[in-house]
Protein backbone atom coordinates (compact mmCIF):
# COMPACT_ATOMS: atom_id res chain seq x y z
CA UNK A 1 0.00 0.00 0.00
CA UNK A 2 1.45 3.49 -0.88
CA UNK A 3 2.37 5.41 2.24
CA UNK A 4 2.66 9.07 2.74
CA UNK A 5 4.71 10.92 4.31
CA UNK A 6 3.69 13.57 7.11
CA UNK A 7 5.91 16.02 8.66
CA UNK A 8 5.28 16.27 12.77
CA UNK A 9 4.38 19.30 12.27
CA UNK A 10 0.95 18.80 11.01
CA UNK A 11 0.82 15.83 13.49
CA UNK A 12 -2.27 17.04 15.53
CA UNK A 13 -4.37 16.91 12.43
CA UNK A 14 -3.01 13.70 11.45
CA UNK A 15 -3.56 12.09 14.65
CA UNK A 16 -6.92 13.69 15.06
CA UNK A 17 -7.99 11.22 12.31
CA UNK A 18 -6.72 8.18 13.93
CA UNK A 19 -9.52 5.80 14.71
CA UNK A 20 -10.16 5.38 18.59
CA UNK A 21 -9.20 1.51 18.06
CA UNK A 22 -5.34 1.93 17.46
CA UNK A 23 -5.07 3.20 21.22
CA UNK A 24 -4.25 0.74 23.26
CA UNK A 25 -5.52 1.09 26.78
CA UNK A 26 -2.62 0.22 29.64
CA UNK A 27 -4.97 0.20 32.25
CA UNK A 28 -8.02 -2.56 32.24
CA UNK A 29 -10.13 -0.59 34.45
CA UNK A 30 -10.46 -3.57 37.03
CA UNK A 31 -6.87 -3.99 38.58
CA UNK A 32 -3.11 -3.69 38.67
CA UNK A 33 -2.12 -6.51 36.18
CA UNK A 34 0.90 -5.74 33.97
CA UNK A 35 1.75 -2.94 36.16
CA UNK A 36 5.16 -3.42 39.02
CA UNK A 37 5.12 -0.82 42.06
CA UNK A 38 8.13 0.46 43.37
CA UNK A 39 7.96 2.72 46.58
CA UNK A 40 10.99 4.44 48.19
CA UNK A 41 11.82 2.37 50.97
CA UNK A 42 10.37 -0.86 49.94
CA UNK A 43 11.36 -4.01 48.18
CA UNK A 44 9.98 -3.86 43.89
CA UNK A 45 5.78 -4.89 44.60
CA UNK A 46 5.16 -4.05 48.18
CA UNK A 47 2.73 -1.87 47.97
CA UNK A 48 2.89 0.08 51.07
CA UNK A 49 -0.69 0.96 52.88
CA UNK A 50 -2.57 0.03 49.29
CA UNK A 51 -1.11 3.39 48.15
CA UNK A 52 -1.91 1.78 44.08
CA UNK A 53 -5.23 0.68 44.23
CA UNK A 54 -8.14 0.21 41.84
CA UNK A 55 -11.47 1.75 42.67
CA UNK A 56 -14.83 2.48 40.69
CA UNK A 57 -12.28 1.86 37.41
CA UNK A 58 -9.80 4.44 38.48
CA UNK A 59 -6.46 3.62 39.47
CA UNK A 60 -6.05 5.61 42.59
CA UNK A 61 -2.81 6.82 44.76
CA UNK A 62 -3.97 7.32 48.09
CA UNK A 63 -1.99 7.95 51.81
CA UNK A 64 -5.11 6.72 53.89
CA UNK A 65 -2.75 4.50 55.49
CA UNK A 66 0.02 6.66 56.10
CA UNK A 67 0.95 8.05 59.39
CA UNK A 68 3.31 10.51 57.75
CA UNK A 69 4.82 10.84 54.02
CA UNK A 70 8.11 10.31 54.80
CA UNK A 71 9.63 10.70 51.36
CA UNK A 72 8.21 7.66 50.52
CA UNK A 73 8.18 8.28 46.77
CA UNK A 74 6.14 5.81 44.75
CA UNK A 75 6.18 4.98 40.91
CA UNK A 76 3.33 2.75 39.37
CA UNK A 77 5.47 0.59 36.41
CA UNK A 78 4.11 -0.76 32.68
CA UNK A 79 5.66 -3.74 32.37
CA UNK A 80 6.48 -3.04 28.67
CA UNK A 81 9.47 -0.93 27.62
CA UNK A 82 8.20 1.42 24.34
CA UNK A 83 10.59 3.36 22.01
CA UNK A 84 8.49 5.36 19.52
CA UNK A 85 4.64 6.27 20.97
CA UNK A 86 2.13 8.69 22.20
CA UNK A 87 0.83 8.17 25.85
CA UNK A 88 -2.13 9.82 27.08
CA UNK A 89 -3.27 10.21 30.41
CA UNK A 90 -6.69 11.50 32.11
CA UNK A 91 -6.15 12.80 35.75
CA UNK A 92 -7.60 14.72 38.66
CA UNK A 93 -5.84 15.46 42.18
CA UNK A 94 -8.22 14.87 44.83
CA UNK A 95 -8.43 15.42 48.49
CA UNK A 96 -5.83 16.71 51.04
CA UNK A 97 -2.18 16.49 50.94
CA UNK A 98 -0.35 13.26 53.18
CA UNK A 99 1.07 14.93 56.17
CA UNK A 100 4.96 15.76 56.01
CA UNK A 101 4.54 15.91 51.98
CA UNK A 102 7.01 19.10 51.10
CA UNK A 103 5.21 21.79 49.72
CA UNK A 104 6.35 21.34 46.18
CA UNK A 105 4.62 18.27 46.19
CA UNK A 106 0.87 19.89 46.68
CA UNK A 107 -1.21 19.06 44.03
CA UNK A 108 1.87 17.23 42.05
CA UNK A 109 2.12 13.69 40.28
CA UNK A 110 4.28 12.99 36.86
CA UNK A 111 4.12 10.93 34.46
CA UNK A 112 7.73 9.05 33.52
CA UNK A 113 8.91 8.40 30.38
CA UNK A 114 12.15 6.47 29.05
CA UNK A 115 12.52 5.29 32.76
CA UNK A 116 14.79 2.87 33.72
CA UNK A 117 13.26 -0.75 34.47
CA UNK A 118 11.82 -0.89 38.05
CA UNK A 119 14.01 -4.39 39.34
CA UNK A 120 16.99 -2.11 38.60
CA UNK A 121 15.89 0.65 41.20
CA UNK A 122 18.17 0.58 44.57
CA UNK A 123 15.52 -0.35 47.61
CA UNK A 124 16.42 3.44 48.94
CA UNK A 125 16.24 5.00 46.11
CA UNK A 126 13.64 8.06 45.38
CA UNK A 127 12.88 8.66 41.49
CA UNK A 128 13.28 6.52 38.61
CA UNK A 129 16.02 7.81 35.85
CA UNK A 130 13.81 9.34 33.60
CA UNK A 131 11.73 11.86 32.51
CA UNK A 132 9.42 13.31 34.07
CA UNK A 133 5.95 14.92 32.49
CA UNK A 134 5.32 16.65 35.57
CA UNK A 135 1.74 17.01 36.69
CA UNK A 136 0.33 19.90 38.16
CA UNK A 137 -3.07 21.09 39.76
CA UNK A 138 -4.02 25.11 40.61
CA UNK A 139 -2.38 26.22 44.24
CA UNK A 140 -2.21 30.66 44.81
CA UNK A 141 -0.81 32.08 41.77
CA UNK A 142 -0.61 30.66 38.18
CA UNK A 143 1.04 26.85 38.00
CA UNK A 144 1.34 25.32 34.54
CA UNK A 145 1.16 21.40 34.09
CA UNK A 146 2.86 19.50 31.77
CA UNK A 147 6.02 20.75 32.61
CA UNK A 148 9.41 18.84 32.22
CA UNK A 149 11.59 18.01 35.03
CA UNK A 150 14.56 15.65 34.76
CA UNK A 151 15.18 12.76 37.76
CA UNK A 152 18.65 11.67 36.55
CA UNK A 153 18.65 13.03 32.86
CA UNK A 154 18.78 16.11 30.40
CA UNK A 155 17.51 17.23 27.33
CA UNK A 156 18.29 19.52 24.52
CA UNK A 157 16.20 22.91 25.01
CA UNK A 158 15.59 25.52 22.41
CA UNK A 159 18.83 24.18 20.66
CA UNK A 160 21.21 23.72 23.77
CA UNK A 161 21.74 21.53 26.06
CA UNK A 162 19.77 22.25 29.43
CA UNK A 163 20.48 20.76 32.88
CA UNK A 164 17.99 22.63 34.80
CA UNK A 165 15.74 20.36 36.65
CA UNK A 166 12.68 21.46 35.98
CA UNK A 167 11.48 23.97 33.51
CA UNK A 168 7.77 25.03 32.89
CA UNK A 169 5.14 24.35 29.77
CA UNK A 170 3.22 26.76 28.09
CA UNK A 171 0.07 25.35 29.85
CA UNK A 172 -3.44 26.94 31.41
CA UNK A 173 -3.23 26.59 35.40
CA UNK A 174 -6.25 23.73 36.33
CA UNK A 175 -7.46 24.30 39.76
CA UNK A 176 -9.71 22.12 41.71
CA UNK A 177 -10.95 18.19 40.90
CA UNK A 178 -11.33 18.80 37.18
CA UNK A 179 -10.29 16.01 34.94
CA UNK A 180 -7.64 17.11 32.57
CA UNK A 181 -6.15 15.23 29.36
CA UNK A 182 -2.30 15.08 29.50
CA UNK A 183 -0.23 13.58 26.53
CA UNK A 184 3.01 12.77 25.85
CA UNK A 185 4.35 12.04 22.00
CA UNK A 186 7.78 10.33 22.46
CA UNK A 187 10.19 9.84 19.26
CA UNK A 188 12.90 7.73 20.64
CA UNK A 189 16.08 9.69 21.00
CA UNK A 190 15.16 12.45 19.49
CA UNK A 191 11.86 14.78 20.49
CA UNK A 192 9.29 14.77 22.85
CA UNK A 193 6.20 16.53 22.61
CA UNK A 194 3.91 17.65 25.64
CA UNK A 195 0.05 18.36 25.46
CA UNK A 196 -2.76 19.21 27.72
CA UNK A 197 -6.15 18.55 26.34
CA UNK A 198 -4.90 18.65 22.83
CA UNK A 199 -2.92 21.91 23.24
CA UNK A 200 0.97 21.44 22.55
CA UNK A 201 2.63 23.01 25.38
CA UNK A 202 6.52 21.84 25.10
CA UNK A 203 9.29 19.96 22.83
CA UNK A 204 12.66 19.41 23.60
CA UNK A 205 14.72 16.93 21.91
CA UNK A 206 18.11 14.53 22.76
CA UNK A 207 16.78 13.07 25.91
CA UNK A 208 19.58 11.92 27.77
CA UNK A 209 20.91 10.63 31.17
CA UNK A 210 23.07 13.14 33.12
CA UNK A 211 23.03 15.80 35.93
CA UNK A 212 21.65 15.02 39.43
CA UNK A 213 18.19 14.68 41.38
CA UNK A 214 17.65 11.07 41.56
CA UNK A 215 19.36 9.76 44.88
CA UNK A 216 20.81 6.91 45.59
CA UNK A 217 21.28 5.06 42.04
CA UNK A 218 23.24 2.17 40.60
CA UNK A 219 26.33 3.85 38.67
CA UNK A 220 25.86 1.04 36.20
CA UNK A 221 22.56 2.20 35.46
CA UNK A 222 23.29 5.81 35.39
CA UNK A 223 25.65 6.26 32.44
CA UNK A 224 25.62 9.70 31.82
CA UNK A 225 25.67 11.23 28.52
CA UNK A 226 23.86 8.22 27.11
CA UNK A 227 21.00 8.98 24.83
CA UNK A 228 17.43 7.31 26.01
CA UNK A 229 15.84 5.70 22.71
CA UNK A 230 13.69 3.75 25.10
CA UNK A 231 12.32 2.92 28.54
CA UNK A 232 9.71 2.64 30.98
CA UNK A 233 6.62 4.35 31.82
CA UNK A 234 5.27 5.00 35.39
CA UNK A 235 2.95 6.98 37.11
CA UNK A 236 3.55 8.85 40.38
CA UNK A 237 2.91 9.12 43.92
CA UNK A 238 4.84 12.22 45.56
CA UNK A 239 1.96 12.79 48.63
CA UNK A 240 -0.90 14.08 47.28
CA UNK A 241 -4.06 11.61 46.08
CA UNK A 242 -4.30 11.42 42.63
CA UNK A 243 -6.42 9.54 40.24
CA UNK A 244 -6.25 8.29 36.82
CA UNK A 245 -9.32 6.75 35.22
CA UNK A 246 -7.74 6.40 31.48
CA UNK A 247 -4.07 5.30 30.58
CA UNK A 248 -3.88 4.65 26.88
CA UNK A 249 -1.08 4.04 24.35
CA UNK A 250 -1.08 4.35 20.38
CA UNK A 251 2.47 2.56 19.82
CA UNK A 252 4.43 4.54 16.72
CA UNK A 253 7.16 2.35 16.29
CA UNK A 254 8.40 1.13 13.05
CA UNK A 255 6.62 4.75 11.23
CA UNK A 256 10.03 6.79 11.15
CA UNK A 257 10.53 6.92 8.10
CA UNK A 258 14.19 5.19 7.36
CA UNK A 259 14.54 7.48 4.04
CA UNK A 260 13.28 11.02 5.26
CA UNK A 261 16.38 13.45 6.07
CA UNK A 262 14.43 14.97 8.87
CA UNK A 263 13.84 12.95 12.20
CA UNK A 264 11.02 14.49 12.83
CA UNK A 265 9.25 13.03 9.65
CA UNK A 266 7.07 10.13 10.59
CA UNK A 267 4.24 8.07 7.76
CA UNK A 268 0.55 6.85 8.45
CA UNK A 269 -0.99 4.45 6.23
CA UNK A 270 -3.42 5.89 3.43
CA UNK A 271 -6.61 4.74 5.59
CA UNK A 272 -5.15 7.14 8.82
CA UNK A 273 -4.61 3.81 10.96
CA UNK A 274 -1.42 3.71 12.54
CA UNK A 275 1.66 1.72 11.53
CA UNK A 276 1.97 -1.28 14.07
CA UNK A 277 4.78 -4.04 14.93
Amino acid sequence: MKKILILLFLSTAVFAQIPKKDWKPLFNGKDLKDWDIKIRGFELNDNYANTFSVKNKKIVVNYDGYDEFKQRYGHLFYKTPYSYYRIKVEYRFIGEQAKGGEGWAFRNSGIMVHGQPANTMLKDQDFPISIEVQLLGGKDAERTTCNLCTPGTNVVYDGKLDTRHCINSTSSTYYGDQWVTAEVEVLGDSLIRHYVNGEKVMEYEKPQIGGGNVDPFDPKVKIDGMLLKEGTISLQSESHPVEFRKVELLNLKGCMDPKAKNYRSYFVKEDNSTCRY
